[in-house]
């Protein structure tokens, strides 16, 4: 006997559906054949999603923005953990949590389709990311400002955030490794501070001055674990101390 679904489940199989079918078709794809795809009527998709934007919007929502974690907020802005270990422990979970084969795919579609999601996303790192990031650079510059960032600082930035997504496009776009035919799984946390030490190496050339002393390192599974539990207490300390530059969204 067929199974009856619940509202609740019956949305769900049609978002993931969704989902699914947009990674693989692009958002040109038709919800008749997407119906078609996951089993229900196209009467009934249009039901629980009146029209494809709506459709789309809770795509975004789903795959974009409800990845976004909160301690990750809490990691960036925290001032006793080195800069160089934030933005690898930052790094090591954005990349192998959010940019999955899914995330990847409709961002590339999005972004030779119509841009409303590209849109929607760069607009949510502008405010949440990316002045975070650029604090955390002159932080560990010993850079007190608050001025909007320059050019060269942006673009250095979009050098190591790019890098790392890039990562991903070899991965789900190309199904290409480097260092082995096969992509990889998972991208590690060495590869992640490789990049990142990179990048700050590279920030003396723009901002000058020294780098702040470095904190003692801890295990990368006690990092993890921070970061889940958001356990301020047991994270890593700055031997400098130095309170973080707070740059505001509305300043980029």
């Amino acid at each position: 006997m067929r199974r009856r679904f619940s509202v609740a489940e019956r949305e769900r199989q049609i978002l993931d559906g969704a989902i699914q079918f947009f990674a693989v078709h692009g958002l040109a794809g038709q919800l008749r054949d997407l119906a078609r795809s996951i089993g229900v009527t196209h009467a009934l998709l249009y039901h629980y999603f009146p029209t494809k934007q709506a459709l789309v919007d809770r795509v975004y929502v789903e795959v974009f923005e409800g990845r976004w974690r909160d301690e990750w907020d809490e990691l960036l802005d925290d001032p006793r953990p080195s800069v160089e270990d934030k933005l690898t422990a930052f790094y090591t979970e954005y990349v192998n949590i959010t940019l999955t084969r899914d995330f990847v795919r409709i961002l590339m579609f999005s972004g030779l389709m119509d841009h409303t999601i590209t849109d929607r996303f760069f607009l949510m790192l502008r405010k949440r990311l990316f002045p975070r990031l650029i604090r955390e650079t002159r932080r560990f510059r010993g850079v007190v400002s608050r001025a909007r960032p320059s050019q060269r600082e942006m673009e250095l930035l979009m050098g190591l955030h790019g890098g790392l997504y890039y990562t991903s496009v070899r991965r789900w776009i190309y199904g290409q490794g480097v260092y082995t035919e096969d992509a990889p799984t998972v991208y590690d946390e060495a590869l992640v501070r490789d990049r990142v030490r990179g990048y700050l190496l590279a920030s003396r050339d723009l901002l000058g001055g020294a780098a702040a002393p470095a904190a003692a390192r801890k295990k990368s599974t006690a990092r993890r674990r921070n970061l889940r539990t958001g356990d301020p207490s047991q994270r890593l300390r700055d031997s400098d101390g130095a309170s973080p530059v707070r740059l505001p969204a509305s300043r980029l």
